[in-house]
């Protein structure tokens, strides 16, 4: 009898064929809707470059039992569901860098053999991806932050229109091409010119969310002295103002006693950050911006260059609303530290 597919199941077979990362398995797909096609075995073979007998089998374990899969450990997983769900909470614990790596780690516990491509492709069924782990600091401290965000939000509420509410923090822009993802045509290496010269600026920086108003000051180090100039300037900006609260985090110069009484003199009072929390500073999302618009992908041949693009920048993203209201808000996001987890 005339062995013939369907029109159905050529179909699902060319669906599988576009979809399939296995190249072993598209193999045995192309051969088998080529043989329905009407080509012999020997035609085939030559077409995939592979042997008239491999051919033979392929078609044969189709036809049999509708067998695509290789036997070492193509799409059909060797392990079974206990296993399955044991290498998934393994892989949850451990982040390998190279397939071959998990590979090994089966062969050992489990006895199992599989190729890279197998693992890969149990990989992506069971719902893992290959990409960068999220940086999250070490001691970053879930219950503090969201002691902190409750604290905030009486604040801002008590706070009203009338006393403004400053996030600051220090920035310290390297005259150094920082590589940064970007569109590249396929196929090519864009080469991106970069300078080993270790000369950067300081700069201490604040937003107010109300109204995303942004005051800046330039200092040669970031120091007491840094300090209380941008202290100043804060006051300078509001005289108008009986307070004036500013939240950073718990650096030293930011906790050091003369500090506090000065601001305290200014009528600026002043509230920290929970430690290892710059997730709770909305300026580190305008810092993000200054190296995306300055830093990112970008050459300067001279520091002269690069300190008049970045000056440049912090005078005039305070007038660029718009993208400071949609970039920058106060919907944090707390961190869940490995440390910490239950």
């Amino acid at each position: 009898m005339e062995r013939r597919l369907t029109t159905q199941e050529r179909l699902d077979l060319k669906i599988r064929h576009k979809k399939e990362r296995d190249k072993r398995i598209c193999d045995r797909i192309k051969a088998v809707l080529a043989y329905d096609d009407g080509y012999n075995y020997s035609e085939i073979a030559k077409i995939l470059l592979l042997d008239d007998e491999t051919i033979h089998r392929h078609i044969e374990d189709y036809w049999a039992q509708k067998k695509l899969s290789p036997e070492n450990g193509g799409s059909a997983s060797k392990l079974n569901f206990r296993e399955s769900k044991q290498l998934m909470e393994h892989l949850e614990e451990v982040t390998y860098l190279y397939v071959k790596d998990i590979c090994a780690y089966v062969k050992q516990v489990y006895h199992k053999s599989y190729s890279i491509s197998g693992m890969t492709k149990w990989l992506h069924v069971n719902g893992f991806s290959y990409k960068k782990p999220h940086a999250v600091p070490a001691k970053a401290n879930a219950e503090q932050q969201q002691e902190f965000i409750d604290y905030y939000r009486d604040l801002k509420a008590k706070a009203g229109n009338k006393e403004p509410i400053y996030f600051a923090d220090s920035v310290h822009p390297h005259h150094q091409t920082r590589l940064a993802y970007g569109w590249i045509l396929k196929g090519q290496r864009k080469a991106m010119p970069t300078t080993g010269r270790q000369y950067w600026l300081n700069f201490m920086g604040g937003i107010c969310l109300n109204g995303h108003r942004f005051i800046y000051k330039q200092a040669n180090q970031v120091n007491a002295d840094a300090i209380a100039s941008f202290l100043s300037e804060l006051r300078k900006q509001h005289p108008e103002r009986h307070k004036i609260h500013l939240i950073w985090d718990r650096a030293g110069y930011h906790r050091d006693r003369g500090i506090q009484q000065f601001a305290k003199d200014l009528g600026i009072i002043l509230h920290y950050l929970p430690p290892y929390s710059p997730n709770l500073n909305p300026i580190e999302r305008l810092w993000k911006i200054l190296h995306e618009e300055t830093t990112y992908n970008r050459y300067y041949e001279t520091f002269a260059e690069f300190s008049e693009a970045t000056i440049r920048f912090l005078k005039t993203i305070g007038r660029r609303k718009l993208l400071l209201r949609s970039r920058i808000t106060d919907n944090f996001h707390i961190l869940h530290s490995p440390l910490f987890a239950s």
